[in-house]
């Protein structure tokens, strides 16, 4: 009369399926970051439509715009960010392709955004490709 004990580590029902925590977790950390992102891109906006003297002024730049016009840029986007970032949070499907497109539009704005806050730049940037990697990553085995 052997009895077999359990075996140690995480159990998987059949019910489970083959679920990847570590994709899970990644979609769910991607769109904490979306709406941090967002939340920055308001910052950024509202900070150069506000006062002209907030950012550097670029003199011969081939990406040069109005400051205002700059942060009209990152407000629309960074709204848009915290919107597809709370869709990933509620598992909606069209959150995670609309937030793959959006980090990356994120992503070339934020480049040419380069001269006038390098700090704020780099960090969107940064946030914005891991972004795009974690909803691009394991997508059919990721359950949240």
């Amino acid at each position: 009369m052997a009895h077999s004990a359990p075996t140690s580590g995480p159990a998987r029902s059949a019910a489970q399926g083959d679920i990847n925590p570590w994709a899970a977790g990644g979609i769910m950390f991607a769109g904490v970051l979306l709406l941090v992102d967002g939340v920055f891109g308001v910052i950024k906006g509202i900070s150069g439509i506000a006062s002209d003297q907030v950012y550097a002024r670029i003199s011969n730049y081939t990406f040069k715009f109005d400051v205002a016009a700059w942060g009209w840029i990152h407000l629309v986007l960074g709204i848009l960010l915290g919107f597809v970032g709370w869709g990933i949070l509620k598992g909606a499907a069209w959150a995670r392709v609309t937030g793959v497109v959006l980090a990356a539009i994120s992503l070339v704005i934020n480049f040419m955004w380069l001269p006038y806050q390098s700090i704020w730049a780099i960090i969107s940037i940064a946030i914005d490709t891991f972004v795009i990697w974690a909803l691009c990553t394991e997508s059919s085995k990721a359950v949240i």
